[in-house]
């Protein structure tokens, strides 16, 4: 989940195209701070983790309870009007909604299961519980299938070529092709297919953050959806995750402590699904 929250983090303080449109600018600096999109993430991971094998029924309830756990203790990161509402109802329904918030939320569910089809299954849960019109659940599943094939060791070509069969996302355009008419905008089917190109184009973590930024638009967002799947394909320097963890509270360090070591015993063989 590093790689989400470091593009959330990079790509903060050029959202609404205060970047340039450009890859040469300084990864850190003061306004390189988390915003909604990072803590949804540590949300809905730890909702994931507590509820791991358990039924749909329970995990959506886990998915419900903790988003507004973590977003009531950190009421200013930025959410939508929309979603700022679901947050503090007592009895939260969906809303139909397509925003790319969906996407952004949801790295965890690919890292956390062991086939593509379960995979699929809880990133469509994560997106319902607010977002269920279906370019938001399409977006979550996107951007979850796109984590779990890059960790898996599939090709950029291969990932390319499932997203776009999949989804229905153009993926022909390159990132030279989209930059100068991107504007701000905050749906999936806006964000999504953008994050996957910047990741495509990337050569490692690094280039993957620079070239979503230089996309413009929502670029926190973007460049957190990039960055996720950058992290599965390509690792992160340790460098940028100490950076990274300076910039977090505690209780965001324990939760992604906590899914450092449930990675390790699902890879080890030791939990099935």
């Amino acid at each position: 989940m590093y790689g989400a929250i470091l593009g959330d983090m990079i790509g903060a303080p050029y959202e609404f195209d205060r970047g340039g449109k450009t890859k040469k600018f300084p990864l850190f600096g003061k306004g390189s701070v988390y915003t909604d999109d990072s803590v949804m993430t540590v949300a809905v991971a730890e909702a994931l983790m507590r509820t791991y094998g358990e039924p749909e029924e329970k995990i959506r309830a886990a998915l419900a309870a903790s988003m507004q756990k973590w977003g009531r203790r950190y009421p200013d990161a930025g959410y939508g009007g929309m979603f700022v509402h679901w947050l503090w109802e007592r009895h939260p329904k969906p809303y139909n909604s397509f925003g790319n918030g969906s996407a952004m939320r949801v790295s965890s569910a690919g890292w956390l299961y062991d086939t593509l089809d379960e995979t699929r299954r809880i990133a469509a849960l994560t997106a319902r519980v607010s977002h269920n019109h279906p370019e938001g659940i399409k977006g979550a599943e996107a951007v979850a299938s796109a984590i779990y094939l890059a960790r898996m060791g599939s090709s950029k070509k291969d990932i390319r070529k499932y997203i776009s069969s999949e989804f229905g996302y153009d993926l022909t355009r390159t990132c030279a092709e989209i930059r100068p008419d991107y504007r701000h905008v905050e749906t999936c089917q806006g964000t999504v297919p953008e994050a996957v190109t910047a990741f495509l184009e990337g050569k490692d973590f690094e280039d993957v953050v620079r070239t979503a930024v230089s996309l413009g638009g929502d670029s926190d967002t973007l460049t957190c959806i990039a960055g996720s799947i950058a992290e599965a394909c390509c690792g992160i320097p340790e460098l940028l995750i100490k950076e990274c963890r300076k910039r977090l509270p505690k209780d965001m360090l324990e939760i992604l402590a906590q899914f450092d070591r449930m990675k390790g015993v699902i890879g080890a063989g030791r939990i099935q699904v």
